[in-house]
C-alpha cells in the first residue's frame, strides 16, 4: 500500500531507518520520521511481546478490557478481538506510515537477516534497556562495521553509561528524577497526586527525530556514519531549566506549583458551569488585567488594593483566583473563553477528547483525518505535525499488522528465496500471530 516513503517530494524520502522502538518516546520519534516520508520498517518479534507498545499484553482477556485496565488506550468498541496486537489504539497511532517485519533475534539465522538489513538502510533507532541491545550485540562496533555509513541513535532512560544505567523507568520515573513532579504537583496535595501525564516521552521522540535527521546530514557531508546517544531524563531537564538555574544561582527551590506561574496572576484553570467544565485565563500586563476586569464587570477589582500591581496579585493570588471563579462558575466555558479573547485576554477551555475532535479550529485546517485500518476499522486520527511550502500532505498509511511486510522486507529489499522465506516462516521467524505462549 502507497504512503508517505514512495512520495519523493517529501523530505525524507530514500532514507531507510530500522525501528526497534518500544512504549512511546521511541515509536514518537519514528513516527515523525515516517511522517517526513522516510521507510521505517519496525522489528518485531513473533516470540516476545514489547509490552506497552502494541498494548499491554499479547491476548489480553475481555474480562480484563471490560475492567478498562487493558491500557492499550482502548480497542474499537471496546473488543480485543482475535489480533489485539494490531487494535490496540496506543499502537496504531504511532505506528502510522511504518512497516513490520518479523524475525527472532535471539538465533544466529535472525542476526544474519538483520545484518542484510542492516547493510542496506542509513540508520536505526531504538529505546530499550541498554543490557538487552548489548545481549543482542546490537551496539555500534557491530552495526558499524557491516554498514560504515549507518547511523545508529539510541534513546536511553538516563544513559548508555552511569550509575542509572540498568534502571527499568517509564516516563514518569524520569521525570521523577528530573524534578518535574515536584514542581508541577498541586500546593494543597503531597507529591503522590502529581500528574500523571509523560510530556518527557513526547519532547524526546521530537527531539530523537531532529537528533536521527541533523546525524543524516551529517553522514552525508563527512560520509562517514554516526553514533548518536540521547537519554530521554538527560532531554526533559533542559524543560526545567530555568529552575536548574534558579537553584545554581540563588538556592531557590520551587515546588508544587500547580496551575500557577512564577510571577503571572491570575494564571489558572477555573471551574465553569457543568459538571468538570473548565476555563484557562491568564494576565501578563495591567492592560489584560484592566480588560479582564471590565469583562467581568468588576472594575472595582482594578483599585482592590490586594491587586494593584502584579506583584500583589501573585501574593494574594488564592484570592483572586476566588474572585475569577466566583464570576466563571456559573457560566459557560466557552462563551467565557470566546468573551475574554475578544477582549484581548489569554483564555481557552479545557475540552474533553470528544469536543477536541468536533473543535471547529482544527476541522477548518483539516488536522484529524480519517485511516481506515484492516482490523481495527476507519477511526480518526492525529493528522501530520507540520507543514511546509508546497511540500505534499499525504493521508497516513495505517499502522502496519504485525508482520504485515515479510514478504516485501525479506524478497523484495533483502533478496531471500521463496524456497529461504519458506523455511524461515517454518523456524518461526516469519509470521503474522505471536506464539500461543507470548501472553
Amino acid at each position: 500500500m502507497p504512503g508517505p516513503a514512495d512520495d519523493p517530494r517529501l523530505p525524507l524520502s530514500g532514507v531507510r531507518i530500522i525501528d526497534l522502538t518500544v512504549v512511546w518516546a521511541g515509536p514518537y520519534a519514528t513516527m515523525h520520521l515516517a511522517d517526513w516520508g522516510a521507510e521505517v520498517i519496525r522489528v518485531e518479534s513473533l516470540q516476545h511481546f514489547a509490552s506497552f507498545t502494541r498494548g499491554t499484553v499479547a491476548r489480553p482477556s475481555q474480562a480484563l478490557v471490560d475492567a478498562g485496565a487493558n491500557t492499550g488506550m482502548g480497542f474499537p468498541q471496546d473488543r480485543a478481538g482475535e489480533h489485539p496486537w494490531n487494535r490496540a489504539a496506543v499502537f496504531n497511532h504511532h505506528a502510522r506510515n511504518k512497516r513490520s517485519m518479523t524475525v527472532d533475534l535471539t538465533r544466529p539465522e535472525g542476526q544474519a537477516v538483520f545484518e542484510r538489513l542492516v547493510a542496506c538502510s542509513d540508520g536505526m533507532i531504538e529505546n530499550n534497556l541498554p543490557p538487552h541491545i548489548d545481549e543482542l550485540d546490537l551496539g555500534w562496533e557491530r552495526l558499524s562495521r557491516i554498514n560504515p555509513r549507518f547511523v545508529l541513535l539510541r534513546i536511553p532512560g538516563f544513559g548508555i553509561d552511569g550509575p542509572y544505567r540498568d534502571y527499568r523507568t517509564f516516563g514518569n520515573h524520569m521525570e521523577g528524577i528530573a524534578g518535574h513532579p515536584a514542581i508541577r504537583a498541586y500546593p494543597e496535595l503531597g507529591l503522590d497526586y502529581a500528574p500523571t501525564s509523560v510530556p518527557s516521552d513526547a519532547a524526546s521522540g521530537v527531539g530523537s527525530a531532529l537528533a536521527l535527521t541533523l546525524a543524516l546530514r551529517q553522514r552525508d557531508r563527512s560520509g562517514k556514519g554516526v553514533y548518536v546517544e540521547l537519554a530521554t531524563a538527560e532531554n526533559y531537564v533542559p524543560f526545567l531549566g530555568e529552575f536548574v538555574l534558579d537553584y545554581s544561582m540563588n538556592g531557590r527551590v520551587w515546588q508544587q506549583m500547580g496551575n500557577d506561574h512564577w510571577w503571572l496572576a491570575p494564571h489558572n484553570a477555573y471551574p465553569c458551569h457543568g459538571t468538570d467544565r473548565w476555563v484557562t485565563i491568564a494576565c501578563r500586563d495591567e492592560r489584560e488585567w484592566a480588560a479582564l476586569c471590565a469583562a467581568m464587570g468588576r472594575e472595582e477589582l482594578r483599585d482592590d488594593p490586594r491587586f494593584t500591581d502584579m506583584a500583589s496579585r501573585h501574593a494574594q493570588r488564592r484570592a483572586l483566583d476566588a474572585e475569577i471563579a466566583a464570576w466563571t462558575r456559573p457560566r459557560d466555558a466557552g462563551w467565557v473563553a470566546q468573551r475574554l479573547q475578544a477582549a484581548g485576554v489569554p483564555a481557552g477551555m479545557v475540552l474533553h477528547e470528544s469536543e477536541l475532535l468536533r473543535d471547529p479550529h482544527m476541522a477548518a485546517r483539516g488536522y484529524f483525518q480519517p485511516v481506515a485500518h484492516p482490523e481495527a476499522g476507519t477511526h480518526l486520527q492525529v493528522g501530520r505535525l507540520w507543514r511546509a511550502g508546497e511540500t505534499p500532505h499525504p493521508p497516513p498509511r495505517h499502522a502496519p499488522l504485525l508482520g504485515e511486510d515479510n514478504e516485501y522486507v525479506y524478497r523484495e529489499l533483502l533478496g531471500y528465496s521463496a524456497e529461504e522465506y519458506r523455511e524461515l516462516a517454518a523456524a518461526g521467524h516469519i509470521g503474522t500471530e505471536y506464539e500461543p505462549s507470548v501472553q
